[in-house]
């Protein structure tokens, strides 16, 4: 029933392309909630808890790591999915799934790991969450993987932001010509409006932004002196949470008029007409793109290469190159299981695999075991 309350140009579980592989069902659940469900309950997720965001997981339990701005990206996700009677469910399966393939610390990891596969096909995290979802998680009795709807893989695939780039091979099964349905086009969105938030809240929490320098971003300074306006004598901490919170609601209905506009001026009917459009539909209006391009470009300066970022950056790109070289130049340090693998998917591969699911944590107290001669092995 609550299919039929999505707009026409929603993507509908009835309309799926199925399944890789066929199997049983044991409940009536729709197609996108089953996606939705396998992927909260798959170990790639639980192991988001402990990767980093912009923090190591050693700085602190406030900050954000990879599945609290899953939750977040989630919760954004849903609100303009409903807006625009998307299918949340799909959307909630692509805001949980999207950051999957991540390494540890961050995309420092990504890049450390992309450099020492350059001679054996590279390493993306958007191809290593498809490869997650389709390969690595075993869970099931007939098949390896998840077995995702397509369009989920194929809304996996796509996801994009300024770091991506999945390659031409990767999508070579997901109409690489084709856009993606606008779930899957919201989720680039979300994510973005969830971590600009959510690292200016970190970052002022942490000292390396100061308020003052904020106050120069004109988005910043337009939602706060509204925010000081409608709540006077607030104090700052409130004021500064108070902020983001109308700063995500700004953007969110920024994202939706704009994109309401888009749908409605095309006079977009269906999920093909979305597909065959030469650009996305789901955007922000040029007057906030411009806006919000200043502050990520504050974001940029004054945080994500901040001095106690980058040492934290040199020190992962260091201990995480030792320990694939390690691994490299003696496989059988690699638990039996990954062993096992070597001869269907390559030695350095399993290892990237192996190193990609890592946890900050776990990274570096496998550096202790292979390289503190007291620390047990």
């Amino acid at each position: 029933m609550r299919q039929h309350r999505l707009a026409d140009y929603a993507a509908k579980s009835e309309q799926s392309r199925g399944r890789a592989h066929e199997e049983p069902y044991k409940d009536t659940r729709l197609a996108y909630e089953r996606d939705r469900d396998r992927i909260i309950h798959c170990a790639a997720f639980r192991r988001l808890e402990y990767k980093t965001q912009v923090f190591v997981n050693h700085e602190g339990d406030y900050y954000r790591t990879r599945l609290t701005h899953s939750l977040e990206v989630a919760q954004i996700a849903r609100g303009i999915a409903r807006s625009l009677r998307l299918n949340e469910d799909l959307v909630e399966a692509l805001a949980l799934s999207h950051d999957l393939g991540h390494t540890p610390f961050g995309h420092t990891g990504e890049e450390v790991l992309n450099r020492l596969m350059k001679d054996h096909g590279g390493f993306e995290h958007n191809r290593q969450s498809l490869r997650i979802v389709t390969l690595l998680e075993q869970r099931y009795p007939d098949f390896d993987g998840l077995n995702l709807s397509w369009e989920t893989r194929e809304g996996i695939i796509k996801h994009s932001s300024d770091y991506d780039g999945a390659g031409s091979e990767a999508l070579r099964d997901y109409e690489p010509r084709q856009r993606p349905h606008l779930e899957a086009q919201l989720i680039d969105l979300a994510d973005e409006i969830a971590y600009n938030n959510h690292d200016i809240d970190d970052g002022l929490k942490a000292g390396y932004i100061k308020l003052e320098d904020l106050c120069q971003v004109e988005l910043w300074q337009q939602t706060w002196a509204r925010v000081g306006e409608k709540f006077p004598g607030l104090d700052q901490r409130r004021q500064v949470l108070q902020t983001i919170s109308y700063l995500i609601s700004e953007l969110i209905h920024d994202l939706v008029m704009t994109t309401s506009n888009n749908i409605e001026a095309l006079n977009i009917q269906s999920p093909a007409e979305v597909r065959r459009q030469p650009q996305n539909l789901v955007s922000f209006s040029p007057q906030m793109q411009q806006l919000n391009r200043q502050l990520k470009k504050f974001l940029y300066q004054k945080l994500y290469r901040h001095y106690k970022v980058e040492r934290m950056r040199v020190k992962a790109e260091r201990f995480l190159t030792l320990l694939f070289e390690n691994y490299a130049s003696h496989p059988s340090l690699l638990p039996e299981k990954y062993q096992q693998r070597f001869a269907v998917y390559g030695t350095e591969r399993v290892i990237c695999d192996y190193i990609a699911s890592m946890t900050d944590r776990y990274a570096q107290d496998e550096y202790k075991r292979l390289y503190e001669p007291f620390e047990r092995a």
